[in-house]
């Protein structure tokens, strides 16, 4: 079990370790004035300093012992740790899946993936779904927008 405080604490380093980020990266783009105006990096950095801070807030609030929500001893049960994973582990293995399948492989197969495992819906209407978001993606980017979306490793290999 989870508690409430451990929680708090997770995510303000979590949000907090991403401020560090952007503010470093907006670093390299430059964060001052430049003859055509505001150098690049400036808005980032603002943003990257803004989320540190409120990290740091979070941080402090989570580790001051206080009769805050943070003192609840139970946050989530493992009943809700498995919902939140049912949700969470299929869209972390579809990001993983784009820049070796593509979005439009990877998207179909996580479609398939949450409406067929859970059996939510028959494996063939998984499968028309599935195959429909992956056209309607082409469509709409490919076709109307003629955005490329990423093809994938797997697409360069077969010559697309």
């Amino acid at each position: 079990m989870i508690s409430r405080r451990a929680l708090e604490l997770a995510t303000a380093v979590l949000t907090g370790s991403f401020g560090v980020a952007v503010v470093v990266s907006s670093l390299d783009n430059g964060i001052g004035w430049s003859s055509a105006g505001v150098d690049a990096g400036t808005f980032p950095f603002l943003t990257g300093i803004i989320i540190v801070v409120g990290s740091l807030y979070n941080l402090v609030r989570g580790v001051l012992p206080a009769a805050t929500l943070a003192s609840v001893p139970i946050a989530i049960t493992p009943i809700e740790l498995r919902r939140l994973a049912g949700l969470f582990v299929p869209a972390a293995i579809f990001v993983a899946a784009i820049p070796l399948a593509g979005m439009y492989a990877a998207s179909a197969l996580y479609v398939f993936a949450v409406l067929a495992i859970p059996r939510h819906q028959s494996v063939p209407r998984a499968l028309a779904m599935a195959g429909a978001t992956a056209l309607a993606l082409y469509v709409v980017f490919e076709r109307m927008f003629q955005v490329s979306l990423p093809h994938g490793a797997l697409a360069a290999a077969f010559g697309f």
